[in-house]
């Protein structure tokens, strides 16, 4: 079995995830097309993917690595997780592949204002100049001028990326204490509960097609929440998270290829805005966390 260790191996499983969550939400678009609702996406995705984290845990670190001293913090973390992916997913519904997949990537714009609002964390002004940056990139997405994308969508959108933002830094407490086959099954335990319980109202029979997209796309989740959450372990977050736009590129790809939907120009220039947004955030905070545990010289 290949094993990845240090930066370079966190880069590789990043990108491995950034393919895997482009490959899902292209295809759940596809389901969507179909009729499939976001609680569905959720159940089934959770369903198709939970046997490749299974198969994952047993050939590697063991059914032991799932076991917890934290479950209220899972639960915690699921809460925020199913919220925020039933969002997303709506979204997926109402929007076009590649703009509900920019507008996404707002969660760390949103992740600042949470620092700033809830952990009462200083916010220079050089992070307020990008987080205005990025919503710019929103307001030009959202194409007010000409034809405008549903403004529900839109809201879907923000609001997961919102949520995104917060499952992010309980990510970052869980996993110095848990294994990451934990984090992940726990996670998809969550989704696949929550979207039973969905299902009587939201779920219906759909054709055989459909149920490709959806275990597809199951097992592409699988392959990316594992190769995500693994690659926090091995490397910084300022390390990895520049990967993670790979999705956008992903997305307009899948959309012109297999949706015929050729991005605007409007699109394109607001994912730009989006993307130099989160890229400028991470690195300012990279900057600032060298600054706080620079060594100071003696007095």
């Amino acid at each position: 079995m290949i094993r990845l260790e240090g930066i370079t191996g966190g880069i590789i499983l990043r990108i491995l995830a950034a393919g895997s969550f482009s490959l899902m939400s292209g295809l759940m678009k596809l389901a969507a097309e179909t009729g499939v609702t976001a609680p569905e996406m959720m159940f089934y995705r959770a369903v198709f993917g939970l046997p490749v984290v299974l198969a994952w845990v047993m050939m590697g670190p063991g059914i032991g690595a799932i076991t917890t001293r934290r479950p209220l913090m899972h639960l915690w973390r699921g809460a925020l997780g199913v919220t925020g992916i039933l969002c997303l997913f709506q979204a997926l519904t109402l929007l076009p592949l590649a703009d509900a997949t920019t507008l996404g990537f707002t969660a760390p714009m949103f992740a600042t204002l949470l620092s700033f609002l809830f952990l009462k964390e200083a916010v220079g002004r050089h992070r307020w100049l990008a987080v205005v940056v990025g919503f710019v990139g929103v307001m030009i997405v959202m194409r007010p001028g000409g034809d405008p994308l549903p403004a529900v969508g839109v809201a879907f959108a923000l609001i997961g990326a919102g949520f995104s933002a917060a499952v992010t830094v309980t990510l970052r407490h869980l996993s110095k204490t848990e294994h990451v086959a934990a984090i992940v099954f726990w996670f998809f335990i969550a989704c696949a509960v929550v979207g039973a319980l969905l299902l009587p109202v939201f779920g219906s029979l759909h054709p055989p097609l459909a149920f490709g997209f959806l275990i597809g796309a199951g097992m592409a989740g699988g392959v990316a929440q594992l190769a995500m959450t693994e690659s926090l372990r091995l490397a910084p977050v300022s390390a990895v998270t520049p990967f993670d736009y790979l999705q956008i590129a992903g997305a307009v790809l899948f959309g012109w290829l297999a949706l015929s939907v050729a991005p605007s120009i409007s699109s394109l220039a607001g994912a730009a805005l989006i993307i130099a947004s989160g890229l400028y955030t991470a690195w300012r905070e990279q900057v600032r966390r060298r600054a706080v545990t620079a060594p100071t010289p003696p007095i």
